[in-house]
């Protein structure tokens, strides 16, 4: 049986919805900002959607801003990994690239250069494929010597001023040595310490975002 015009274009009006008369243009693509980090990116110890890098992406989309936050981060990773892992979230067309690493290096006394040399290349890499990098830097307890402390710690100012990127001095400023922000283990911060971490991150992120 035949069916009359009309009934059959009210058929597709309903199966299409009002927007289907009226076009609009699809948003625009969001920005992807990579987190490249270790344990604390990883959020290890507490939810993922409570970790610094998570909490960081809710932070700026409240401020305006349209992008996705890439949680790269695993867990016991070195500076080692650094260059094949940014090879991979290359994939991804990341905006801006947050290194987060280091700290694992200076906690198993890995010589300053091997490590520095790690992150300079990951560093230039980033720069090559038109990503914007911030690095975080980390600080070391008084027991590893002040030598060994001394350099690990200039490591991160020198590979700012030598590649020409944005530094974040100390990831942990507020956060470490504070029980109330950390977990039992006095090192991985808690879902307080991870707010606060993307609390002091937000202004340097923001001004890589203008």
């Amino acid at each position: 049986m035949k069916l009359p015009m009309f009934v059959m274009l009210l058929g597709l009006f309903l199966g299409l919805g009002i927007e289907g008369t009226y076009a609009q243009s699809p948003p625009a693509r969001a920005k992807k900002i990579v987190v490249l980090g270790d344990s604390i990116a990883d959020g290890f110890g507490v939810d993922k959607d409570k970790s610094y890098p998570a909490i960081l992406e809710s932070m700026l989309k409240k401020n305006g801003h349209s992008l996705i936050v890439v949680n790269a981060g695993i867990s016991g990773s070195t500076t080692a990994s650094a260059l094949s892992r940014l090879k991979w979230q290359l994939r991804q067309k990341p905006y801006l690239l947050i290194i987060e690493l280091g700290g694992n290096d200076g906690l198993r006394g890995i010589a300053v250069s091997s490590s520095k040399s790690n992150l300079s290349k990951t560093i230039k890499l980033a720069k090559e494929n038109g990503v914007k990098t911030l690095i975080t830097g980390m600080r070391l307890p008084a027991n590893y010597g002040e030598k060994y402390r001394r350099e690990f710690e200039e490591m991160f100012s020198q590979l700012a001023i030598e590649h020409q990127v944005p530094l974040m001095p100390f990831l942990l400023k507020g956060v470490g040595g504070k029980p109330e922000f950390n977990l039992p283990d006095g090192i991985h911060p808690n879902e307080k310490g991870h707010s606060k971490i993307a609390e002091n991150l937000l202004p340097y992120v923001e001004k890589e975002l203008q």
